[in-house]
């Protein structure tokens, strides 16, 4: 979409510089009048179109170089960086599912700190401990997501096919079987992780539930829900796995 806005706004431009440079009411230059004036109309919109086709290109077509993961901030980032790897045949599945869950985190997050902000005002503490196991979810879940994409930047897709059995291999049995289990550790951490963040997900639809169903609330009840005890588990869990 940000590609699409940008080549917008190039092409705007461009257009908004050629009524300047061709309208009677500004510079007035004409094409078919002295030789002169001729010339540099003739060469502005050479310039022109120059300049639109190559920002198609670039905007369009033209492949931006890989963000490194440990620089990786956005929603966007993680998308863009993810379908990179949707076109390889063995992982089309898992990166589905994965850009699929990026799109309902993003869903779900803004949707319960609406809801928070319909029940509690921002300043009370009960909402301040809601809105903050929020961010620990999300920042779990896209902790998740650039673990994956550290196992994915190391995966040979090319390799992969070679070990299949897909295609013949001058590896000895017992070899292309030693490599067939590091390839199945690739796919089995991505699917774990998968798991877990389609675990966080449905932790916060229950989350969503239990707060539209609180009709009085004490800061201290908080910390007793089932679902907040679940989260934090989660969380625990997870971050000592990752330790």
């Amino acid at each position: 979409m940000t590609r699409y806005i940008k080549l917008l706004g190039l092409t705007l431009g461009v257009v908004a510089l050629n009524i300047v440079v061709f309208s009677r009411g500004f510079i007035g230059i004409e094409i078919g009048g002295n030789a002169l004036s001729s010339a540099i109309g003739v060469t502005f919109l050479v310039a022109s179109a120059i300049t639109l086709t190559y920002g198609c290109y670039s905007f369009l077509f033209k492949a931006k170089a890989a963000l490194p993961v440990k620089e990786m901030k956005t929603h966007d980032d993680y998308v863009e960086a993810l379908s990179r790897f949707r076109r390889i045949k063995v992982l089309e599945e898992d990166i589905g599912l994965a850009l699929r869950q990026l799109e309902r985190m993003q869903k779900k997050r803004n949707t319960l700190l609406e809801v928070l902000k319909q029940r509690f005002d921002p300043s009370e503490l009960s909402y301040k401990k809601f809105s903050s196991v929020i961010y620990e979810v999300e920042k779990l879940f896209y902790l998740n997501v650039r673990s994956i994409l550290n196992r994915l930047h190391t995966f040979d897709a090319s390799e992969f096919e070679s070990v299949s059995g897909r295609k013949p291999s001058p590896l000895s049995p017992e070899l292309l079987q030693a490599r067939k289990n590091v390839y199945g550790e690739y796919l089995f951490f991505t699917k774990q992780s998968l798991g877990t963040n389609e675990e966080i997900l449905l932790k916060l639809d229950q989350l969503m539930l239990e707060i539209s169903r609180l009709d009085s609330l004490e800061p201290g009840d908080i910390d007793s829900m089932p679902c907040m005890q679940e989260i934090d588990t989660l969380i625990k869990q997870t971050q000592y796995y990752k330790n």
